[in-house]
């Protein structure tokens, strides 16, 4: 049964504010509210800076952005790294390719052997100073995680701007000729799918095979997985569901579609995300709505007020009402469905 109507308005110029909707979910099925477990994984914005403006973008990404990882920051960041509780470290921005750090960070990563991935939205292969970035990518086999909604241009463009799915696709190629996305090679290439509008996306493995299909049989383009990823009613998606008269509808579908069984898989439980500024957050969609994560002492410490991320592990994980987005249907995190 859905919620009373009431529950689900929310100011328009500030859609989320409260998480009642997500621990009433929890409650309903008697779960506990959610805490880390451990630290598995490292995630860095290094910024909003991107060559790219999406209409979904939870990071209000763009051209015109200045937020920035710095020196200083990227420094204390290498200096946690250390760690072996950490396996991989999650690099994702903005387009993360375009701070200046971002290849010192990910060969400090490689050189403590921890996996790395890099969020990639693929046309930046092609912007000035970043000519020889595949190869890099490659030498230091980073897990490139790509962004690409769909297999056809006019849904790819639409989303993105035109012109980008050519684009992408001439970078897929490109990848694939260093060796990115063959079987059994050692250079991991996924991709990423998100709905094109107020919907929870398809059977993850069956669009999957669709994708792969589609991109062979028509571009000659191989990849490994496809990550099913839900669109968070938060920022532009947020904006544009307000404007179109959609967002109660849209909470009302993740709420209806609650799966307890995502739970226990919540990325928030093994990932601490950082950004640009050093601030913690449980999760890159906490940090773009300014939600700080606690510490075991139920403080709020930034990277410079810690001694490691250990910190944070056993702490309770703030929640609100986006969280929903992460647990409908077949559940949703930076690795796709949940199962």
């Amino acid at each position: 049964m859905s919620p009373p109507s009431t529950a689900m308005a929310r100011p328009r110029h500030l859609p989320l504010l409260g998480a009642q909707l997500f621990e009433q979910r929890l409650a309903v099925h008697d779960m506990p509210a959610l805490r880390r477990d451990s630290v598995a994984t490292l995630q860095i914005n290094v910024g909003k800076r991107c060559n790219q403006a999406c209409h979904h973008c939870h990071v209000d990404a763009g051209p015109k952005r200045t937020e920035e990882l710095q020196a200083h920051t990227a420094h204390r960041l290498m200096s946690l790294m250390d760690d072996p509780q950490i396996e991989t470290i999650d690099i994702t921005g903005g387009a993360p390719e375009l701070n200046a750090h971002f290849r010192t960070l990910v060969s400090r990563a490689r050189s403590l052997g921890k996996q790395v991935i890099d969020r990639c939205n693929l046309t930046i292969l092609f912007e000035p100073s970043m000519e020889d970035l595949a190869e890099f990518l490659a030498a230091n086999e980073v897990h490139v995680v790509a962004s690409l909604p769909c297999y056809s241009a006019g849904n790819v463009d639409k989303q993105r701007g035109r012109g980008v799915f050519d684009k992408s696709i001439e970078a897929l190629r490109r990848l694939n000729a260093l060796g990115y996305g063959e079987h059994g090679s050692p250079l991991q290439l996924d991709l990423v799918y998100n709905p094109q509008g107020p919907s929870l996306p398809p059977a993850q493995d069956k669009l999957e095979a669709r994708y792969k299909l589609e991109l062979a049989e028509h571009f000659d383009v191989s990849f490994g997985r496809l990550l099913t990823i839900t669109n968070m009613p938060i920022s532009r998606f947020a904006h544009t569901l307000e404007r179109t008269g959609q967002y109660e509808a849209y909470m009302s579908l993740l709420v209806n579609h609650f799966n307890p069984d995502t739970v226990p898989a919540l990325m928030c439980r093994s990932l601490v995300s950082v950004g640009w500024d050093g601030r913690v957050y449980d999760c890159d969609f906490n940090q773009m709505l300014e939600l700080p994560a606690a510490d075991r002492d139920a403080r709020t410490p930034t990277l410079f007020e810690i001694d490691s991320l250990s910190d944070f592990v056993g702490a309770r994980i703030a929640v609100a009402d986006h969280c929903l987005g992460c647990t409908a249907g077949a559940g949703s995190s930076c690795g796709g469905a949940l199962g």
